[in-house]
């Protein structure tokens, strides 16, 4: 055998062999589980808010959606408002024309962005485009205060507003599904649109509020009794309430389901969903020289089966 055959045996012999690790020394991806989004590139928070910018209205200051239009020299504005500045660019005074910004509508639609109500407790992340239909139903959006006696501008949760309603509007605060309310008024004849009472229950681990108004219905003056929950429609319509006044052997019964609050005093005395009680009957159940109003509204709450 040549001489230089014993020199490449002698190399084989001294190589190292190293073997592949065992199969369970491996890492296991399904081990992994939740943990690989650690590896996932995050966003970059700092691009988002600045395209979030671009896409704010520099009139209105509101979000935009397609259309977007632009001026020559690259300003935009949404659609809305651009009837408003007379095809005139607010930032530069050039006419606007009919340009679209197809560009910043390409970019707005691969966005998806935070509901604007998750400091309230909604932690959804939508598309850009479905975002504000998403925040208009919005289970978690905050709720106007109830209080129809003067035009409040609070909004909250509801452990909030009843905080709220009992701390600044002082309003009578009661336990319990059953309730006997007398309302007394010296002069019936002032009507005036008045709002007489609001008075919140507590009772099956919700709040509801009993509103008692007078108005003009027509020409003639009528009075009005409705529950409201506090809570949005699709649990409010788990709940029934009857209401009833009566006296001098005459009783007038309402029944029905309490809108939620998230309609306004307003709205459901305007489609007289509750007890309506028009003045003669009240006088006449009020007794006496029928000069002053003297009602007693009973009630009771109950949870449908």
């Amino acid at each position: 055998m040549a001489p230089g055959n014993n020199y490449f045996e002698d190399m084989v012999d001294d190589v190292e062999i190293i073997n592949p690790p065992k199969v369970e020394a491996m890492m296991d991806l399904d081990e992994l589980g939740s943990d690989l989004t650690q590896y996932q590139p995050k966003p970059n928070i700092s691009v988002v808010n600045n395209v979030r910018e671009l896409l704010e209205c520099p009139v209105c200051l509101n979000a935009m959606y397609p259309p977007i239009h632009q001026c020559s020299n690259g300003h935009t504005i949404c659609s809305g408002c651009k009837a408003l500045v007379h095809n005139r660019c607010p930032t530069c005074r050039h006419e606007l024309g009919n340009i679209r910004c197809l560009a910043l509508e390409k970019v707005a639609a691969s966005l998806e962005l935070p509901c604007k109500y998750q400091g309230y407790g909604c932690m959804g992340v939508y598309p850009y485009y479905c975002k504000m239909k998403h925040e208009s139903q919005c289970p978690f959006r905050p709720y106007n205060c109830p209080y129809a006696g003067s035009e409040c501008t609070v909004v909250g949760d509801i452990p909030f507003l009843v905080s709220h309603l009992k701390d600044d509007h002082k309003v009578d605060m009661h336990s319990g599904s059953t309730f006997n309310h007398r309302y007394v008024k010296s002069n019936p004849q002032e009507v005036e649109n008045a709002t007489w009472m609001l008075t919140v229950f507590s009772c099956f681990g919700q709040y509801f509020c009993l509103h008692f108004e007078a108005f003009q219905l027509g020409t003639a003056p009528v009075y009005m009794a409705f529950l409201r929950f506090m809570g949005d429609d699709s649990d409010a319509k788990n709940y029934s309430y009857s209401l009833e006044v009566g006296a001098n052997g005459r009783k007038m019964i309402w029944q029905g389901m309490p809108r939620s609050i998230r309609d306004g005093h307003r709205k459901v005395r305007d489609n007289y969903d509750g007890l309506i009680i028009q003045r003669n009957m009240a006088l006449f159940f009020s007794g006496g020289d029928r000069k002053e109003l003297k009602l007693r509204v009973t009630g009771r709450i109950w949870k449908e089966q």
